[in-house]
């Protein structure tokens, strides 16, 4: 049996059905999953075994036998700790097959098939009785149902569910309860991943400003939270103007109910400023007097002595539907909106209690600009850029001319509003949001080309040729850094309807690599072996096995001014593209070696793409700079690098520490626009 797969292709810019396997999207889930992160978080595991301790302790006190009920259970831990502090007996749910499947293996491994049940439902969906999936009801529940924004994998709606179904009234439960904390801040940083703000261009006939529309200025955007390693967020990127304030809690151990609500909490401004933001995280309790305690909150809230890495909880970025000026100790209030999966916010100045009671609203953020459906919270990022666009506009200014006709490939761009103010005589445009248009009253200036490149015709153009091509560029399709290629691929497909002496903008790419020892990030494809104390190499193994299930393992996304390295060779420059001329027949491909220059353990390869938009002005997608002696690198905060974990890493070998060389084979595909590696060390 095959399925089928949506996948963006790189040649043509599109969403595609690809046939695959029918365990393609099962190696998909299990490779790409975080079970290797949440395994090695320590301080998570350690405190779930005392709260699981503690809990089997106080239903033993009783003199009850302690049944548990563990929902989401994955490789089976939970219940296995439970099992080994003592209870009576475990029901372990897991809905994903393969890997119920695999808990029934590390369950056997560790010797408990008589302690534990492995059950392959929804919980929702278990039964209890005495032909039932359970024989009777639990007195423990046990769940690991969070994500970073608490409640939006479902967790309210599976403990609403089990309260009423699965466990004995007054249980114990663990976590015993969750609270979501809140801080109110100005952020222009932040607030960039949301809004456009005005482009101010210097032309010839004058100064001209590009301005977003008032759809755009008032759209409240779209509900899903901004989920980010705020670790990593400088203090000097954002004005704190609240303190820390609880939002809500839930008590797991009490019948919980998943309906839509809201929640109301009175800040005091700690100083004025314009609220634009609001961080949240949240903590669980692992017992019901709070001494067993999971937090993620940022390095400015706890010390950085408790300190834990993890990936699979972060902390939340929410956006204000619109600023809001604060004066210092003025009160304003803060309502918490949110349904089964979100949470979303909104300010109101504190007046009457009830007449603010009336202003909430529980219904979720709709974007009414398209503009949050087409650009995401990086793309937002990289618009405002100041610098980066006058780099675009430095580049225009030495290729327009007075009779250019001006043709952009990109998607959702401000280049050819750019183009347009400095002199280009005709531009047209396949896709842009048509708002921005309207509101810089350039409807009949730029025409909007209803077709793909490949379908181009003469009558689109009137019959006139393209003299000036260009893209920054960037497509929404694109997931690593190459596939913005797709600009070669177009550039290709209207090559009829160029002049013979045509300006292409970017003339040029260049792939680079640089090989690092990353702070933490390697946890997340690193092997476990033991999780305090249990045998979990058969979740490594099945971890190995999808990563592998390609014939070539693939690199993958990550935004790197989130996840700390060192750079252990200089950077270097394997592939270009040169896009004067069209996409060659044959495949480019380049060997060589790099030498490691700094002492590390070489985790990984991170390649990144470069754009030389004209002779001596470049765009840099990835390494900003090597920031000292140690190799510390920053990056480019609105790009997604390419990172290659090495088999070092995800087959746990001991990495040698002292500088050595590495070999690397790189090959681009042009009939599929993919690029395949491999590295030795």
């Amino acid at each position: 049996m095959k399925t089928f797969c949506g996948r963006a292709n790189p040649t043509t810019g599109a969403m595609e059905w690809v046939e695959e396997d029918e365990d393609y999207d099962y190696h998909q889930e299990i490779a790409r999953s975080r079970y290797a992160d949440m395994l090695h978080d320590k301080d998570r595991n350690v405190k779930y075994y005392q709260g699981i301790c503690a809990a089997v302790s106080r239903v033993k006190e009783r003199g009850e036998k302690a049944i548990v009920l563990d929902i989401g259970t994955g490789t089976g831990l939970l219940s296995m700790m439970a099992a080994s502090a003592g209870a009576d007996f475990c029901y372990a749910v897991e809905v994903f097959k393969p890997m119920a499947n695999a808990a029934v293996k590390i369950v056997e491994k560790n010797g408990f098939c008589d302690k534990i049940k492995v059950i392959n439902k929804h919980s929702t969906e278990v039964t209890v009785g005495p032909d039932g999936d359970m024989q009777c009801r639990a007195n423990i529940l046990v769940t690991e149902l969070f994500d970073t924004e608490l409640i939006g994998e479902g967790a309210l709606p599976a403990y609403e569910h089990a309260h009423r179904h699965l466990v004995q009234e007054g249980c114990e439960a663990v976590p015993h309860r969750a609270t979501v904390y809140v801080q109110l801040v100005e952020s222009k940083r932040m607030w960039s991943w949301n809004k456009l703000f005005p482009v101010h261009v210097e032309a010839e006939d004058g100064a001209k400003t590009i301005v977003s529309p008032p759809e755009m200025e008032n759209c409240p955007g779209v509900p899903s939270v901004c989920d980010i390693q705020l670790n990593q967020m400088p203090s000097s990127d954002f004005t704190i103007l609240s303190d820390v304030a609880t939002m809500f809690s839930v008590d797991f151990s009490k019948p919980v109910r998943s309906a839509p609500t809201s929640y109301r909490v009175q800040l005091e401004p700690v100083k004025s400023g314009k609220a634009q933001i609001v961080l949240s995280w949240w903590d669980i309790d692992m017992d019901p007097r709070g001494t067993i305690n999971c937090t993620m909150a940022p390095y400015w809230v706890k010390s950085t002595s408790a300190f834990q890495w993890r990936d699979h909880w972060m902390q939340c970025v929410y956006f204000l539907p619109n600023e809001e000026p604060v004066a210092q100790g003025e009160v304003v209030s803060l309502v918490a909106c949110r349904d089964e999966y979100s949470v979303w916010y909104k300010l109101q100045k504190d007046r009457g209690e009830e007449e603010n009671k009336a202003a909430v609203c529980v219904e979720s953020p709709v974007c009414r600009c398209q503009a949050h459906l087409l650009w995401n919270r990086p793309r937002f990022g990289q618009l405002n850029d100041q610098n980066r666009t006058r780099q675009y506009i430095r580049s225009l200014l030495k290729v327009l001319k007075a009779d250019s006709v001006c043709l952009c490939i990109s998607d959702g761009s401000l280049l050819p509003v750019l183009a347009h103010y400095l002199g280009a005589k005709q531009v047209q445009y396949f896709v842009l949001v048509f708002q921005l248009f309207k509101a810089n009253h350039l409807e009949d200036k730029i025409k909007i080309i209803e077709a793909r490149p490949e379908l181009l015709t003469s009558s689109h153009l009137e019959d006139k040729k393209i003299s000036v091509l260009v893209g920054e560029p960037f497509f929404t399709t694109s997931l690593l850094p190459w596939h913005n290629l797709y600009f070669w691929y177009a550039r290709t497909a209207v090559t009829t309807h160029l002049t013979r002496s045509v300006t292409v903008l970017p003339q040029a790419a260049s792939l680079h690599m640089m090989v690092v020892e990353f702070q933490d990030l390697w946890r997340i494809r690193s092997p476990c072996g033991t999780c305090e104390g249990f045998d979990v190499q058969t979740m490594d193994d099945m971890i190995k096995n999808s990563l592998n299930f390609r014939e070539s393992r693939e690199a993958e996304a990550h935004p790197l001014w989130e996840y700390p390295c060192r750079s252990l060779s200089d950077p270097q420059e394997v592939l270009t593209f040169d896009f004067r001329e069209t996409v060659p027949e044959h495949s480019l491909s380049t060997e060589g070696s790099v030498k490691l220059l700094r002492k590390g353990k070489s985790h990984g390869a991170v390649l990144w793409m470069e754009y030389h938009l004209v002779a001596d002005i470049s765009i840099n997608t990835g390494l900003m700079q090597i920031s000292n002696e140690k190799g510390n690198c920053e990056w480019n905060p609105h790009c997604k690098q390419a990172v290659y974990f090495f088999s070092s890493v995800t087959e746990s070998e001991t990495l040698p520490e002292l500088p050595g060389a590495l070999t690397y084979a790189i090959n681009f595909n042009t009939k599929t626009g993919e690029i395949a590696m491999d590295f030795k060390l």
